[in-house]
């Protein structure tokens, strides 16, 4: 059951960029409200402003607007009380020194001035994230999908003792093979519910948004074209985010699968 509250709410939020790129000032507006407990996808073709999105609502890009999280302005919020309740995975997974897996999982707890649980902190949270067998090993002999492993260990440390708070996830899946990719995905889902905390994962692929999320943000031009629930699966609103047609399968008890017919396609309004 979902919590009645507004965790985070958006309105008319817009990236704030004084370059001159083509782009700048395009990005938005954007108005969400995020309830505790909430899951929710963001889906759009590539360049469409997702990521920007997600650093908006992060409170590490600089934005136009209002953004209210925990009923409080978020620029308001120092950089230590926001760790408590949000954490943040981007797409890139680096590390400025060769540091062995245990120390950056550590990372996730360094703005608590006593932190007595630490250690079995960092276990769980490894754990949690198939990560156990790398805390010895050096960051820079990993696999992408061993540091992205890594890095999902670290923002588990992070919120591990905290409720109602948010998860910010750019593609976590993305550099991982399929079984592991599932097995993650449902781990990261697990946490979440445990702890009441709202996951918004930037996702490519449609039938993961589809199976496991229950609301998508469709996000086109830097604007959102809609916001709306999984079920049923919006198949036109997806053929019109993609520009592509979709083809629809019923499963009997289950939620329907979307697979690319392959052939392009147009709406007119």
């Amino acid at each position: 059951m979902h919590q009645s509250n507004i965790l985070m709410s958006l309105k008319d939020a817009r990236a704030k960029n004084n370059s001159t790129h083509a782009r700048a000032n395009t990005l938005g507006p954007f108005s969400i409200d995020i309830k505790s407990n909430e899951r929710i996808a963001i889906l759009g073709p590539s360049g469409a402003g997702k990521s920007t999105l997600l650093q908006i609502m992060s409170g590490l890009y600089e934005y136009f607007g209002d953004i209210d999280f925990l009923s409080k302005p978020l620029r308001q919020m120092s950089v230590q009380n926001l760790s408590y309740k949000r954490a943040f995975l981007p797409q890139q997974h680096e590390a400025a020194f060769n540091l062995s897996g245990e120390l950056i999982i550590s990372l996730g707890r360094v703005a608590r001035e006593h932190d007595p649980e630490l250690i079995e902190i960092i276990r769980k949270s490894a754990r949690a994230a198939r990560a156990e067998h790398l805390l010895d090993r050096s960051y820079q002999t990993l696999s992408g999908g061993e540091k992205a492993r890594v890095h999902l260990a670290r923002i588990f440390a992070q919120l591990w003792d905290q409720d109602n708070g948010i998860l910010l996830i750019d593609e976590p899946l993305a550099a991982l093979d399929p079984g592991l990719q599932i097995e993650l995905l449902l781990a990261i889902l697990k946490f979440c519910q445990d702890r009441s905390l709202a996951l918004v994962a930037i996702l490519h692929d449609i039938q993961q948004a589809i199976e496991h999320f229950e609301r998508l943000i469709l996000i086109k031009d830097g604007k959102i074209m809609a916001d709306l629930p999984s079920h049923p699966a919006p198949q036109r609103e997806l053929e019109i985010l993609y520009e592509m047609n979709l083809d629809r399968l019923t499963r009997p008890g289950r939620k329907d699968l979307l697979i690319p017919s392959g052939l392009r396609c147009s709406y007119t309004n």
